[in-house]
């Protein structure tokens, strides 16, 4: 098959969740014999959209990337007004102001239009990553009106979900591809669409190996026991909430818990002698913290599919995660490999079940990696993915 990505952001080195999740396919489907384009900005950063990477055409992993600039950086003066009133504001939300704020977030890439409409064609299936930006926004119905096309959402509960600018975006594809039950649960119940879907999931590493000691020694940790936080430290990824419940730990319970963050930070944090904060990694040594902790924090109200939880459990930890965020529950009770939380007082009981039954720890991790080895080894999860492609592909004469 031809297939094309679109999506806001791609590279090895740019953060993000989605952006990881769309490399992740496309280089794979480009192993598997497919040839495989991208087409996407010339930024790094989806705090401001800055043109970072030159523009034009170069090749990635066996992937064909296009970058195209964005017209101007994401005005923060500007876009910060306009998402207070938008999310939080008066409802129901004018749509002229829904219209404003969809502008402001961005991106804004004028020659994508243009692109899809002569380029679009080419290809068997033409493939969006996440639903929220303008990448998508702008470019889907352009590229459903000429070739099926497949939208991973990557859904979930959030402020953005309850405007109505985004109804007719779920019209425009020919498909979804879903990362869990939950989130094509909620796409449905919210848009009230009925599409060829799959839920597909995300592979993991498996064969990975991280090496705790490495990590503890590198962080002057030594012996201490310490919960890891993997990704971006946001309020929306509920870290402000993990800081919170974790010192009222600390000043309730005696020994020397730590809390390792590591990843981006996006907002100030006194790390203090209990918070070891790492900045961005490369991969072993994410696999190394997360082989050597006590359990991963999985704090966040906003996911779709929780790939540090699933990395967590291949190096065989177990997890305490947000219990307010249906996907992150969904995950934990089909692989019998996280403990939910939803206020302080489970959170501290069960942060002290994993502290005093070293057996029970290592139990819950065991069954995480058993479940990622059924579900979600690359060569399962890819079986089902480009089968699915090869369906919505073979739409293309009916359409």
């Amino acid at each position: 098959m031809h297939l094309l990505y679109v999506v806001q952001r791609y590279g090895a080195d740019v953060p993000g969740g989605a952006e990881a999740h769309c490399r992740a396919f496309a280089s794979r489907m480009a192993a598997r014999g497919h040839h495989v384009e991208v087409v996407t900005t010339c930024a790094r950063s989806h705090i401001d959209w800055a043109n970072t990477y030159p523009a034009g055409t170069d090749t990635d992993d066996g992937v064909v990337v296009h970058r195209l600039p964005t017209a101007r950086p994401k005005d923060r003066r500007v876009f910060e007004p306009l998402n207070v009133r938008a999310l939080r504001g008066p409802k129901p939300v004018p749509w002229a102001l829904q219209r404003a704020w969809m502008q402001a977030q961005g991106p804004d890439v004028p020659e994508l239009a243009p692109w899809l409409r002569a380029h679009a064609p080419r290809f068997d299936v033409v493939i969006f990553f996440t639903y929220l930006y303008a990448t998508t926004t702008g470019g889907l119905p352009h590229a459903a009106a000429r070739r099926p096309t497949v939208l991973h959402p990557t859904a979930h509960e959030e402020p953005p979900m309850a405007l109505a600018a985004f109804n007719t975006v779920f019209r425009h594809p020919w498909a979804f591809a879903f990362s869990t039950p939950e989130e094509q649960a909620l796409v449905e119940r919210r848009f009230h669409v009925r599409r060829p879907s799959a839920v597909i999931g995300v592979g993991v590493d498996l064969d990975a190996v991280g090496d705790g000691a490495a990590f503890r020694r590198r962080y002057g940790l030594g012996e201490r026991p310490y919960l890891v936080f993997l990704g971006r430290f946001e309020a929306g990824k509920g870290s402000d909430q993990l800081l919170d419940f974790f010192r009222a730990y600390r000043r309730r319970r005696q020994g020397d818990l730590a809390l390792v963050v590591v990843g981006e930070r996006y907002r100030d944090l006194d790390p203090g002698p209990d918070v070891v904060a790492t900045g961005l990694v490369d991969d072993q040594t994410k696999h190394d913290a997360l082989a050597g902790a006590l359990a991963l924090a999985q704090p966040s109200f906003f996911e779709s599919f929780s790939m540090v939880l699933t990395e967590a459990w291949a190096q065989r930890r177990p997890a305490l995660v947000q219990g307010r965020n249906e996907v992150l529950v969904g995950q934990a009770h089909r692989a019998g490999g996280a403990v939910p939380y939803t206020t302080y007082a489970e959170f501290e009981v069960a942060l002290d079940r994993l502290r005093a039954d070293a057996a029970l720890a290592d139990r819950l991790g065991a069954a995480g990696r058993a479940y990622v080895e059924r579900e979600y080894h690359w060569d399962v999860v890819m079986g089902r993915y480009e089968a699915h492609l090869g369906a919505v592909a073979a739409l293309a004469p009916r359409r």
